[in-house]
């Protein structure tokens, strides 16, 4: 089971840029590719380093740690689709985010 939770204003999150934030507890990192927004984890499997705190080009975000690189998409790592970081559903309302993050157990 999911919760959804808002956690930014769509102005607070220019095309182009990330985020961190925290959906009830979780890290998760909100990405504006071109208006569309994507929540990913927001801990690299590498590392551990901020997602939300990388670099974005097109749907591309570099981790700010060591650079591994992840589809915001489809949380894949480019160029080793097995290692994946958990997408989150987003959902837009007026102008606030909202992730939908598992409840916790």
């Amino acid at each position: 089971m999911t919760k959804c939770i808002t956690v930014a204003k769509v102005a607070d999150l220019e095309p182009g840029a990330c985020l961190s934030v925290e959906a009830g507890g979780v890290g998760v990192a909100l990405f504006n590719v071109n208006g569309m927004i994507y929540a990913l984890e927001n801990t690299c499997p590498h590392a551990g380093g901020p997602l939300g705190e990388g670099t974005l080009a097109g749907e591309v975000v570099e981790c700010p740690w060591h650079g591994w690189r992840y589809n915001v998409r489809t949380g894949e790592k480019l160029g080793n689709p097995e290692i994946k970081v958990t997408c989150y559903q987003v959902q837009v309302t007026g102008d606030l985010i909202q992730v939908s993050v598992p409840l916790e157990s």
